[in-house]
């Protein structure tokens, strides 16, 4: 039983980042989650060249890749198809599922966070 919970100890010390790594650059934008009408600024983006994560704050995840010239999102990880809009301040709006997100006009390719 002993050498059993040391391996299950040894298996997740490997998961994840490594010690001392540093935490990925990540740039908040509103969201709207879960149905919700109201956009807070709660989730976190990380992106690198035209891959954009955007972290939940319950620990989901959503991938979407910059397409068309860098004016549209698409999703990236096999869910629901994201449905992108640009609302009156010019922000990039992508609905996926009952989750809508909303990215600065400015998103461009970039290896740290969106700018």
């Amino acid at each position: 039983m002993r050498k059993s919970l040391m391996l299950i100890a040894l298996l997740l010390a490997g998961c994840g980042r490594q010690a001392g790594d540093p935490e990925p650059a990540m740039h908040p934008i509103d969201c709207a989650l879960d149905g919700t009408g109201v956009f807070v600024a709660r989730c976190r983006v990380e992106q690198a060249g035209d891959l954009v994560v955007v972290h939940r704050p319950d620990g989901g995840f959503r991938r979407l890749r910059l397409v068309d010239d860098q004016r549209v999102l698409i999703a990236d990880d096999g869910a629901a198809p994201a449905l992108t809009s640009r609302i009156a301040d010019g922000r990039l709006q992508v609905a996926l599922g009952h989750d809508r997100y909303r990215f600065p006009a400015n998103m461009r390719r970039t290896n740290g966070p969106i700018q």
